[in-house]
């Protein structure tokens, strides 16, 4: 049987980009202005989930315990299958190891490191982003609590808190490993 003239052969490998890191750190932000420079896909697992449950980030997360929200995400973030791809996580993404193996398969993560004040003041800005917050916990237990994963799982470390977001895209596209497809920086 021979292939329909109208399908291309798959593109050569060529691996994504994946942005860890709070909420309110700027990973959707930043991840569009690398999209642009790199000339790649986008994509934002926050709305990935949004649009896999039909409802807001929000709801999702407080019709669910913690626990399950977890899970849930990690099964979502083990199923992405993309090439030539920028891709933000939600700041929660780094909780399982199994989720976190699979988006390091797919290329390098890259922390985007912002202070806990700067979080702070975003999030009251945006209260409605969805947050993966056990009763009893704060912002700043979750953002210590997850300091060391992010730490643990990152490829590259982007210190964010003096950066633009398209200074923070140029910082990073400069400090990546050279990707099969795209010209040396």
């Amino acid at each position: 049987m021979s292939t329909p003239e109208h399908l291309l052969p798959p593109p050569p490998a060529c691996p994504c980009v994946i942005l860890i890191g709070m909420a309110g750190a700027g990973k959707s932000t930043v991840g569009m202005a690398l999209a642009q420079s790199l000339g790649w896909a986008f994509m934002d697992s926050d709305y990935l989930m949004e649009a896999l449950y039909a409802d807001r980030l929000q709801a999702v997360t407080d019709a669910l315990s913690k626990e399950a929200f977890l899970d849930l995400e990690a099964v979502m973030l083990g199923s992405i299958r993309v090439q030539r791809t920028v891709i933000a996580t939600g700041g929660s993404a780094v909780y399982r190891p199994q989720a976190m193996a699979h988006l390091a398969s797919l290329g390098p993560v890259v922390f985007l490191d912002v202070p806990l004040e700067t979080i702070e003041e975003r999030i009251a800005r945006n209260p409605d982003r969805g947050l993966a917050i056990a009763p009893g916990q704060t912002l700043a237990d979750i953002f210590y609590e997850r300091e060391a994963l992010y730490s643990h799982y990152a490829t590259l470390r982007c210190d964010a808190r003096q950066k633009t977001p398209q200074q923070c895209a140029r910082w990073i596209a400069a400090h990546l490993p050279p990707l099969p497809g795209q010209p040396a920086a």
